[in-house]
């Protein structure tokens, strides 16, 4: 999990730029939230608003960023004053938390915007659970939440704004369908349900944290699809939480709120929660817990007795989850399985065919794009597939397969890489070998996706066996990568297409 989370490939240091330009955002948020005399709660409020600005916000132009930003207020002041007015009234505070995760998650049909917004809602929802909001605190948090966003903006937009040199690849929009048959759609109705349980439950836990149960519910089904994909995301969400508590014991709970060393150890968190969410969830969940300890030693409450109680709500909340995904209204893991890797092996073939038009000499043509939309369909098929090689999935032949995918999808991701590169250097030339490997690449791509029909079933429909593909040519880098590319792709047909149950013959 270490190699996985600081070895893994970081294209043009995304990764990096991302975490550190979140802890200046955030950083920016806090003073400024400080200099404008607000308390120990809206400082909290600003910090966490700026967080969620800089995280979750997604779309796929700084245009679009710039105004989903801009939106987030007008969506978060209603939400913070709804539950600031029934913190006294459970009942109808209860139904609103709930009317709101159901429409936060219904919101993801509108895309990367939809998702954002939602995401801020309910957080917002919670952020006023967590800190007791009440009416009369209401103008405070109004400012220190418009301050923040404002700060965050500032920074994302203003001064470190490489989205402008490097515009980021299109987030992959989840399978379609109408009605029920939406992902979308069951999703909202599963959170929902998930979360109702979880309300429920975890007010029997506690009644004055029960809201972490509902929030780890929220955030199991934040980027799943499948209910594979959540009894994944559950299972890590625990085990973060787990390891972020023992970290916790040795770090915040001696810090006890000392604010030097716990402005220091919060930086260090938002760090991590950025620079690692695209590589692990279980390390993600490690540095969100560990800050909210920190928050908690801020507000002087943390004690050893309050992390048991963090871990007995979040199991609840992984309880609700669980129980959503596999009996309201289910959405198969090799369904959703099969619709990544066919996109993904798609943006393969686009790749190539603009490395080549790249060689060509085509001024427009724009390999660097293509590869950083691979990069994301990728990170959805490690996440569809994560629960096929879950080291608790008992189908031995099935993992065997799934691995084998994974591993041969990096491959052909390593050969694009490489592919691009070379297609990036003035002095590479057109190979009329180029097109026919090119074309070669296409035919195998197809192979693989044919109308979806062979696809039915991820990693268990018959086809036949992969055809052979040429050696590369050392002296000639693309052909190189070409060739490796082909190899990749016939390779893929045999753990795609092999029976059901049956043993990797090339694993």
């Amino acid at each position: 999990m270490l190699k996985r989370v600081f070895v893994a490939p970081d294209p043009g240091r995304a990764r990096l730029r991302f975490a550190a330009r979140a802890v200046l955002g955030i950083g920016l948020a806090v003073v400024v939230c400080g200099l404008a005399g607000h308390s120990l709660t809206g400082a909290v409020t600003g910090g966490l608003a700026a967080l969620l600005a800089l995280f979750t916000v997604a779309d796929t132009t700084v245009r679009g960023q710039a105004v989903t930003t801009a939106l987030l207020p007008a969506v978060g002041l209603p939400v913070l004053t709804a539950a600031a007015l029934l913190h006294d009234v459970p009942v109808a505070r209860d139904l609103t938390f709930l009317a709101v995760t159901g429409a936060g998650v219904y919101a993801r049909r509108w895309g990367p915007r939809g998702h954002s917004l939602g995401v801020f809602a309910f957080m917002m929802f919670f952020v006023a659970q967590f800190l007791h909001a009440t009416t009369a605190q209401l103008p405070e948090l109004y400012a220190a939440l418009t301050l923040s966003v404002l700060s965050a903006a500032a920074v994302r937009f203003g001064a470190w704004c490489y989205e402008r040199r490097t515009p980021p690849a299109a987030v992959p929009a989840p399978p379609g369908g109408t009605g029920l048959a939406r992902v979308t759609t069951r999703q909202a109705v599963q959170a929902t349900a998930g979360a109702g349980f979880a309300l429920v439950v975890g007010q029997l836990v506690s009644g004055q944290r029960w809201y972490w149960a509902v929030g780890a519910t929220w955030w199991i089904f934040v980027n799943t699809t499948s209910r594979g994909e959540t009894l994944v995301r559950g299972f890590r969400r625990v085990l973060g939480t787990v390891i972020g508590i023992g970290l916790g014991v040795v770090v915040a709970v001696p810090v006890a709120g000392a604010p030097v060393p716990t402005a220091v150890l919060v930086a260090v968190s938002v760090f991590g929660i950025f620079y690692t969410a695209a590589v692990s969830y279980t390390w993600m969940m490690l540095w969100v817990t560990l800050l909210a300890e920190l928050l908690y030693g801020l507000l002087g409450v943390l004690t050893p007795g309050l992390l048991a109680l963090r871990l007995a709500e979040t199991g609840v909340g992984a309880l609700g989850a669980a129980l959503a995904v596999l009996f309201v209204l289910p959405v198969t893991t090799h369904a959703i399985t099969d619709a990544w890797i066919q996109r993904a092996l798609r943006c393969v073939h686009a790749c190539t065919a603009e490395a080549a038009a790249r060689l060509a000499g085509h001024p427009t043509a724009d390999p660097a794009r293509r590869v950083a939309e691979l990069e994301q369909l990728l990170g959805r098929v490690r996440l569809a597939v994560a629960p096929l090689v879950h080291p608790l999935n008992p189908v031995r032949a099935r993992k065997a397969r799934a691995r084998s995918v994974l591993n041969l999808l990096d491959t052909c991701a390593r050969e694009i890489r490489g592919l691009v590169a070379v297609a990036a250097d003035p002095e590479a030339s057109h190979d009329a070998r180029l097109a026919a490997a090119c074309r070669r690449v296409e035919a195998a791509v197809e192979a693989l996706t044919d109308g979806g029909a062979a696809a039915a079933e991820p990693l268990a429909a018959p086809v036949p066996a992969p055809r052979t593909a040429p050696e590369p040519s050392p002296a000639h880098g693309p052909l190189a990568h070409l060739h490796g590319l082909e190899r990749a792709l016939a390779d893929l047909a045999h753990p795609l297409r092999a029976p059901a149950g049956s043993s990797l013959v090339d694993a």
